[in-house]
């Protein structure tokens, strides 16, 4: 829930007023997108699964996440080619 009026956020889409980083934290978490993507830094739309696999990838071991990563490649790579 984001907790802001109606009101408000009818001016932050007419660009009157800026929201806090606090509100676009709780407008991305509402809308379950990164803030990159909110903010249109990126066109890659994540959704918290994803993220949240990205962050448990990255709290293991290096070997542990070259070794996942090698496999993720791979599997990238014969979907690449089952496409053409």
């Amino acid at each position: 829930m984001v907790e802001t009026s109606g009101d408000i956020i009818g001016r932050y889409e007419r660009d009157e007023v800026k929201p806090s980083i606090e509100v676009v934290v709780r407008m991305a978490d509402a809308l379950e997108v990164s803030l990159d993507f909110l903010v249109g830094k990126s066109d890659v739309h994540l959704d918290k699964k994803t993220i949240k696999r990205f962050d448990d990838i990255g709290a293991l071991p290096e070997a542990d996440r070259q070794h996942i990563f090698y496999a993720i490649d791979g599997l990238i790579k014969a979907a690449k080619i089952n496409a053409l």
